[in-house]
């Protein structure tokens, strides 16, 4: 499997991010690790020899980030307010740095993306969709968290309100915003396996219905749990599907 490690100093942040990329070819899917995972956690955890025969293929080309949870929500010595404005600077890296490079990289510009990420990953990919959903056009959002409340220590500030999807998406009127998601693929995917708590699934699903936003809410029973065997099973499904 050709592997390509990238490494840059990130205005947004103000420090140096890392980006894996797996793969020589194919449609690019955008990769969130876990809470405090960096870009080598998918590959650590095997998530990646999962679909290596995909990417062997050139069915899809892997791009791995690194997270900034430690930064923001999940930084308890930092005020509230700093949290949501580190994650407001997160997105903005994603969208500033992290999507040119992938375009580049595939030597497409404008070329659909998908993301995909699990636990706090899975947030990352679905707020990543629901900001740009001109550019990311496929979420598989596993086992995700939609709701930040429980991280701002009762505290609340615009930065926030357009980082928690479950209030931005319940107030989505604009017509622009609903046309693009209208073409997306959005996977809400959850189960009743170890450790999962789907109720955030279920609500941020019953949200997108309310707005009329086409989705599937994948409920695998007892093969959706909240850990890597179960992950891995459900992505190699998902991109088998490609």
């Amino acid at each position: 499997m050709q592997t390509f490690h990238q490494y840059w100093f990130s205005p947004k942040l103000g420090h140096d991010m890392g980006v894996s990329v797996f793969g020589h070819w194919g449609p690019p899917l955008l990769a969130f690790p876990t809470s405090h995972g960096d870009e080598w956690e998918l590959q650590r955890n095997s998530l990646i020899a999962a679909i290596g025969d995909f990417i062997d293929a050139g069915r899809v080309k892997v791009f791995c980030v690194g997270s900034n949870n430690h930064e923001s929500f999940l930084n308890k010595q930092a005020h509230p307010f700093h949290r949501s404005w580190r994650q407001r600077m997160f997105d903005e890296y994603i969208r500033d740095e992290v999507i040119p490079y992938l375009h580049a990289s595939c030597q497409t510009p404008g070329i659909p993306i998908a993301t995909v990420g699990a636990s706090l990953g899975a947030y990352h990919a679905a707020n990543t969709l629901f900001h740009y959903p001109h550019l990311v056009k496929r979420c598989y959002a596993l086992s995700g968290v939609f709701d930040l409340r429980d991280f701002m220590d009762g505290m609340y500030d615009d930065n926030f309100y357009f980082q928690n999807p479950v209030d931005y998406m319940a107030n989505l009127t604009d017509s622009w915003f609903l046309e693009q998601l209208s073409t997306c693929e959005i996977r809400l995917v959850t189960g009743t396996g170890p450790y999962e708590k789907s109720a955030y699934s279920y609500t941020m699903s019953g949200i997108l219905a309310r707005r009329g936003i086409r989705h599937s809410l994948d409920d695998w029973g007892p093969r959706g749990g909240h850990d890597w065997p179960f992950w891995k099973e459900q992505l190699r499904e998902y991109i088998s599907r490609w």
